[in-house]
């Protein structure tokens, strides 16, 4: 009898790991995804945005029996009722967490063990396009600051390293740092 055990490092099954990449290396149409969100208004400057299902791996993926449910508000100064993070912060959010994903997946790939991986992030924005009051600022974030501190068996200089890494593939990253066509449209 054979016993199969997984390769986990850092709760990451890195057996599967390896034969996700190798697939993906045989067949680039695997690497294809499409992910979907719908969002409705309640009130004020609060909203709820449902998210279930997706395309990826070369089917719709199922495997969410219920949607994941994202609140998102502002804050009283800014006429919300803090129901949830607002849009920006929720950008935030989204960095870090691609950010923290592509560390582990990265470290438990090179046999790297975290102990603890956390990151700290500000954003700069002037409200002044928001509220129509001037075009000569954006209405993003004029600056995204972010620090990171992990605790590892690995050396200060390879962290560094994974971080840079990690940096180049990151997709919320990218997102961020390049432009993304982006399509508006009105339904009937």
């Amino acid at each position: 009898m054979t016993i199969q055990t997984s390769t986990l490092i850092n709760g990451v099954n890195v057996d599967q790991l390896v034969t996700t990449v190798n697939a993906i290396q045989q067949n680039p149409a695997l690497a294809r995804f499409q992910f979907r969100a719908h969002n409705e208004w309640s009130e004020g400057g609060h909203s709820r945005t449902t998210i279930q299902g997706f395309y990826g791996a070369g089917q719709e993926d199922t495997s969410r029996s219920r949607p994941l449910i994202l609140e998102g508000d502002e804050p009283p100064v800014l006429l919300g009722g803090n129901a949830g993070p607002n849009a920006v912060e929720a950008v935030l959010h989204a960095l870090a967490s691609c950010l923290a994903v592509g560390f582990i997946y990265n470290a438990a790939a090179q046999g790297i063990t975290v102990e603890s991986l956390s990151f700290d992030l500000e954003g700069d924005l002037d409200l002044r396009a928001f509220l129509g009051l001037s075009e000569a600022v954006r209405p993003g974030y004029e600056s995204i600051r972010l620090t990171y501190r992990v605790k590892s068996d690995a050396p200060r200089e390879k962290l560094v390293e994974l971080c840079n890494y990690v940096q180049k593939t990151s997709p919320v990253l990218d997102i961020i740092r390049n432009p993304v066509p982006v399509t508006v449209s009105l339904k009937d």
